[in-house]
């Protein structure tokens, strides 16, 4: 791996750390804070709902700019949400200003793999990204829960500076303010990422156009792209698969920890222990995907979806930590192993397509238009009534039987499209042959 490959880990890992930690920090100042269950719920589509609203717009930004830079301005806006989550801005809507930041972030975190790697290290340095990022999710999720757990939170009240009024008088408040300092950090790595040398995409620029009309301008050429990945056949298997399993995924991690404060009776900082441990299983099956598959060999990985829907559903009948704990871990770990190779794929495609940010951009819009659609029912079934036992029951059966569908989809292609599948598949095999 060449060495900006590293600094890019690094980056992402303590971007990644802060937002997960931010989620427990945000649960906890609207449950502190008096707001109902479903307000909890929505933290999840608040978040992706910048994703989706300026994808056609994010992926082509991150072609324009050096992405290095784009990650920095990134950072800068995920602070700006913290700051107004201080500031008394309803956390929801504060919450939303960091999924801005985490949506401009995105392409560009993916994308500049594409420019920095050749196709036959994409695999493997899937794996070590997601791999670390679940890493960063597990140690975020733990980091949150002790930033508002009772010993951590009364150290960090108990500072006091002269003459400063800080206004930080609650836990979860506490907590937030330590995680502006972490996405800092980020942001200062990522002046340390170097440039690629890869030709930079201009932004339409047309002296009769508005600017709000250039940037318009590129709706229809995003959902040109948005065409070309579901036309392609082997784009559209491994974009409905990372779709599925993200939007998802996503809202699992609030689930669980509804699930776990309903099964298991534990707080907000026992809870954020049993998300950290999915991360655990997620990231021994990413780094295990990533040494043990090549990109010709992503689809083989579908029926792991299957199983990881019916999983879900056991979780239902768990009431003990002791048996809690390595079910989610293999539960995870069928996740990790699933979506790296399929993720590898997908920006392989991508790639060729259409470029690295814009390709992003169109995987992160329907990741998180799934995201959104999932979490804003769930954060309405939620105010009517619905308990955690009955979203498991929903999302598993949700799982096993798409990824069901995707299985005799991408078979159908197989037969039907044997020509044109046999020469994609040399196309990926070639890739990594020639690199």
């Amino acid at each position: 791996m060449k060495p900006g490959f590293y600094t890019i880990m690094v980056a992402q890992f303590f971007s990644s750390l802060a937002d997960n930690a931010l989620f427990v920090g945000a649960v906890e100042l609207l449950r502190t804070q008096g707001y109902p269950e479903w307000e909890r719920a929505a933290l999840v589509p608040m978040f992706a709902f910048f994703y989706v609203v300026l994808a056609p717009f994010v992926g082509a930004y991150a072609d324009a700019k050096p992405k290095g830079k784009v990650m920095f301005n990134s950072n800068a806006v995920k602070v700006l949400g913290c700051l107004l989550m201080l500031f008394g801005l309803h956390p929801l809507v504060a919450y939303a200003v960091v999924g801005l930041g985490a949506a401009a972030y995105s392409p560009a975190k993916y994308g500049i793999l594409t420019e920095l790697l050749p196709a036959s290290q994409l695999v493997k340095a899937n794996g070590w990204i997601e791999g670390l990022t679940i890493a960063s999710i597990i140690l975020g999720v733990l980091l949150g829960g002790q930033l508002v757990g009772d010993s951590f939170s009364s150290w960090l009240l108990g500072w006091d500076f002269p003459f400063i009024d800080t206004g930080i008088d609650t836990r979860a408040e506490a907590a937030i303010s330590v995680l502006i300092l972490i996405y800092a950090l980020a942001a200062w790595f990522n002046t340390r990422i170097p440039m690629t040398g890869v030709e930079l995409r201009p932004l339409p620029s047309n002296p009769e156009r508005s600017r709000l009309g250039n940037l318009w301008s590129l709706a229809p050429d995003f959902l040109e792209c948005n065409k070309k990945l579901w036309l392609d056949k082997l784009g559209q298997i491994s974009l409905s698969t990372t779709t599925l399993f993200w939007g998802v995924s996503g809202n699992l991690r609030y689930i669980v920890l509804a699930w776990s404060a309903a099964a298991l009776h534990y707080s907000t900082t026992q809870a954020s222990s049993l998300v950290g441990v999915v991360a655990i299983g997620t990231a021994v099956g990413a780094v295990l995907a990533s040494v043990k598959m090549r990109l010709d060999q992503a689809t083989n990985v579908i029926p792991f979806g299957i199983a990881m829907g019916l999983m879900v559903l056991g979780m239902n009948f768990i009431r003990d930590a002791w048996v809690a704990a390595p079910f989610l871990v293999l539960l995870g770990g069928l996740g990790g192993f699933l979506v790296v190779p399929m993720n590898a794929l997908l920006q392989h495609r991508g790639h060729i397509l259409m470029g690295g940010g814009r390709s992003i951009a169109v995987q992160n819009f329907n990741e998180q238009t799934c995201i959104l659609i999932l979490g804003g029912g769930y954060a309405f079934l939620t105010g009517v009534g619905l308990d955690a036992y009955e979203a498991l029951t929903g999302f598993g059966i949700l799982v096993a039987s798409v990824m069901w569908v995707i299985k005799k989809w991408h078979e159908s292609n197989l037969l039907k499209h044997a020509a044109e599948m046999e020469r994609l598949l040399d196309e990926v095999r070639q890739a990594e042959l020639n690199n």
